[in-house]
């Protein structure tokens, strides 16, 4: 029960650093992972000190970083002051089972017996096997500034003589006290508060600590007897002076440790907040160039850098505004964008490719699909590996959203093929069956009036005439219907809107309706002699064909069918009702569903295909009109559709 979890695979963590033996290390430790087959993983812990690191320590980090990398490792950087517990609880956390680890980076002991990194390691993690590769060449840098390097000089001028000033500062208020008879520990607690804001306000250790020293011995000077010297005549004064110092430079070093470690909940809270937002925008981003802007704003937030990205293509999507016109853009950053988004690995500054360029670029990529690459300045300050870890888990965040995207479109792709596959389907079945039956009664017909037309009396041949009539007229309005359900999925519709008669419209649908008896009446009321709305007179004369053979359809053969047409403010209302059985509930959200045919049953012998109430919706639409269903009363239905008024001008 000693490991928390069962790992199947192993696992080998080699921890980086900057000495020079590093290198050995991760050869080490990649040979290790190679023989294993193991997962192979490179930490590095950031510690308050890695801040003070020098510009040839860093560079020999990076160095070290893409060397692990080239040796196939997942780098992986933390912070903390503690090193040993970092690297431990990440070995808990990621199921290593393996660490190996530079004897250069363990230190000594201790005079007063403090345990070294690799014997804190071995507490924190008994149930790793622990490889420490000695290196008795190897020497490791301190990671310590020259003192008089300009920059770093004049900084620590600037913090001495805040140090300075809040000394003399403690002083007067010491004098001050001491003038209104406070006692020696009064004045201590001063210098003591000195040093405290002294380390608060400055971040270089030796400013505190020789302002630890300056308290004691001004305090020396200045407020003991005698004064203006630094001997003591009191026998407890040198303990009093220990003590002065000790607590002050106690209390210097745990300011800098809570300032250290808040600066570093700091940092890591908006990091965290970055991230968290990076993710929320991107999941509400809509297509891949929002995904790309809200990326590169979100890494221009986190790094404060130039970020410039290109899609798949190399073609520039986004860029700072730094860097926002295309002169700014090199040739260079589009020849690497493109090898970076060809090869899948990153390239630029900090790299062994192309190590001149000044971006750092980074592929995006999913499953080995390839969307394009992020270039962020790096300048003289190349990107850490924390921050590098942070990119990538960001890009990684584009990477899946562009990748959800075009799924969705191929998905949705995908169903609407398989949409109009099963329209098609539909289509052709229903068309095989409905087309027999008036083919089959035409054929018959007109078989019978060959034959035997001589002995069929003329009021037979009429009503055989008739259902010819009426056959072909069903099938022209078929043919119609298919036509214009063509041209509405080819997108080749198009509305010639004109300004026509309403009851000429009328009128001429009504010239192709043959009802089924002389008993079914259609009539046709419209209160405006002098009704005008703007439409494509063909295609409104076609739904009014199908919004009536549909009523003519589906009621009996004595039903009375009423056309009205009125105007109702800026648009003209057209109604067909009828006196039928009606349309149910349910019916009534679906009946402009194409292929829909309903439940109710249709008098006449002929099916319906269910094209002729879609197609009415869909003409009605392109007009910027609306079709509605209501229910007539006592029975029967009602459709009623809208078309925009229509206004005549007269000229001279």
């Amino acid at each position: 029960m000693g490991k928390q979890y069962i790992n199947d695979k192993e696992h080998v963590l080699v921890c980086l650093s900057s000495a020079p033996s590093n290198p050995k290390i991760i050869e080490t430790a990649a040979a290790m992972a190679k023989a294993f087959n193991a997962t192979f993983s490179a930490l590095y812990v950031k510690t308050p000190a890695s801040e003070s690191m020098t510009t040839e320590d860093a560079e020999r980090l990076l160095a070290n970083i893409r060397f692990a990398e080239t040796n196939g490792a997942s780098i992986v950087t933390v912070c903390g002051n503690d090193i040993s517990f970092q690297i431990a609880e990440y070995a808990r956390l990621s199921g290593v089972t393996k660490i190996v680890i530079g004897r250069t980076v363990i230190g000594k002991r201790k005079i007063i017996g403090k345990p070294t990194l690799i014997e804190k390691l071995i507490s924190l993690a008994p149930d790793v096997d622990i490889h420490i590769i000695p290196d008795s060449d190897a020497v490791i840098a301190k990671g310590k500034k020259k003192l008089f390097e300009k920059p770093h000089f004049v900084k620590i001028l600037k913090e001495l003589t805040v140090s300075t000033a809040l000394l003399s500062f403690s002083t007067l208020l010491g004098y001050i006290f001491s003038s209104l008879g406070f006692t020696e520990a009064n004045i201590i607690t001063i210098y003591m508060l000195g040093v405290l804001i002294t380390a608060i306000l400055t971040r270089n250790k030796i400013c505190w600590v020789l302002s630890s020293v300056a308290s004691v011995l001004v305090f020396n000077f200045l407020f003991t007897e005698p004064r203006f010297s630094f001997l003591a005549y009191g026998s407890g004064y040198p303990v009093t002076f220990v003590i002065m110092l000790a607590a002050s430079l106690i209390i210097g070093g745990t300011t800098e440790k809570l300032k250290t470690r808040e600066r570093q909940a700091t940092q890591t809270a908006y990091r965290t907040k970055i991230l968290f937002d990076a993710n929320q925008l991107i999941q509400k981003a809509s297509d891949e160039t929002e995904i790309f802007r809200v990326t590169a704003n979100q890494l221009e937030k986190l790094l404060n850098r130039n970020v410039i990205v290109f899609n798949e293509k190399a073609q520039k999507v986004h860029a700072s505004q730094a860097e926002s016109t295309d002169a700014d853009i090199s040739p260079d950053c589009e020849k690497i964008a493109w090898q970076v988004t060809k090869n899948n690995v990153k390239e630029g500054k900090g790299t062994d490719i192309c190590p001149e360029s000044d971006y750092t670029f980074f592929p995006i990529c999913k499953n080995g699909k390839n969307y394009g690459a992020i270039g962020i300045f790096a300048g003289e300050k190349p990107i850490d590996s924390f921050n590098e870890s942070i990119v990538v888990s960001v890009i990684g965040e584009c990477a899946i959203a562009i990748d959800g995207i075009i799924n969705a479109k191929e998905r949705e792709c995908a169903a609407v093929l398989a949409k109009n596959e099963q329209l098609r389907a539909n289509l052709l079945r229903s068309i095989s069956h409905d087309l027999r039956t008036p083919l089959t009664s035409i054929s018959g017909n007109a078989s019978n009036l060959i034959s035997n037309g001589n002995d069929i009396d003329d009021a037979t041949k009429k009503q055989i005439y008739e259902d010819i009539y009426g056959d072909s007229l069903w099938l022209i309005n078929l043919v119609e219907n298919l036509l214009a359900v063509t041209r509405l999925e080819e997108g080749r519709m198009n509305i010639n809107l004109t300004t026509e008669l309403v009851d000429d419209v009328i009128a001429e649908a009504l010239k192709h309706i043959h009802t089924k008896s002389e008993k079914q009446k259609i009539t046709v009321i419209q209160p405006d002699d002098l009704l005008l709305a703007k439409m494509d007179a063909r295609l409104i004369v076609q739904v009014l064909i199908n919004l009536l053979d549909n009523a003519i359809k589906y009621t009996p053969s004595d039903s009375q069918i009423t056309i009205t047409a009125k105007r109702n403010g800026e648009t003209v209302c057209v109604s067909v009702a009828d006196n039928g059985n009606g349309i149910e509930g349910e019916q009534k959200l679906r009946v402009f569903d194409m292929f829909y045919t309903g439940a109710n049953k249709i008098v006449d012998s002929r099916r319906s295909i269910g094209l002729g109430l879609s197609l009415c919706k869909s003409i009605i639409n392109a007009h910027g009109g609306e079709i509605t269903i209501t229910d007539n009363v006592p029975h029967g239905a009602i459709f009623t559709f809208t078309l925009p008024v229509g206004e005549v001008g007269f000229h001279e």
